[in-house]
């Protein structure tokens, strides 16, 4: 994964989670100031819109990232945090349809069903991609330690440690 990919996918999975918990939080837990108002906050319809309006951005950052990081480890037997990798995959697909249908749900009862989708599998998949970004920083390190055979004291073929080290990133 590139960094452009990196970047956008971080910042799309930010935006996103970030204005749907304040507008969940808005929605279902604030009280509003006036007994007669429409929304319970002022800035609710702001936050639902932004919400929606930067959710394609995360759908583009993951169909983005699907070619060069998802599938070419899947196809290579890649096995570290292929766990999380393949759940967030799982999830990625139930929570973006519940928030689309979500958004053309006529009947009360077909809308609730959307909500309970989608508020669960995003929250799944925000816990799942941060423990994912966290797992990564724990098989970074353990490639870094001195124990690891792969990058310390091997110089490779040439004696030239930058090149032993640039193919044990490209295997990442």
């Amino acid at each position: 994964m590139t960094r452009s990919q990196a970047w956008t996918l971080h910042a799309g999975t930010a935006l996103v989670g970030i204005t749907g918990v304040v507008y969940g939080y808005m929605r279902y837990f604030a009280e509003p100031a006036d007994p007669y108002a429409v929304v319970n906050h002022p800035w609710q319809p702001v936050l639902r819109d932004t919400h929606i309006v930067t959710a394609p951005l995360l759908v583009f950052a993951v169909a983005w990232v699907w070619q060069d990081h998802v599938w070419k480890r899947v196809r290579s037997g890649f096995r570290a945090r292929r766990s999380t990798g393949l759940a967030l995959f799982a999830l990625f697909v139930p929570m973006v349809l519940s928030g689309y249908l979500l958004q053309v749900a006529v009947e009360p009862a077909w809308k609730n069903v959307w909500i309970v989708l989608h508020v669960a599998t995003s929250c799944v998949w925000t816990v799942g991609f941060l423990v994912h970004l966290v797992s990564r920083r724990q098989v970074l390190r353990a490639h870094d330690e001195p124990s690891s055979s792969r990058m310390r004291g091997y110089t490779g073929p040439s004696g030239d440690k930058t090149a032993s080290r640039s193919r044990v990133d490209a295997s990442r």
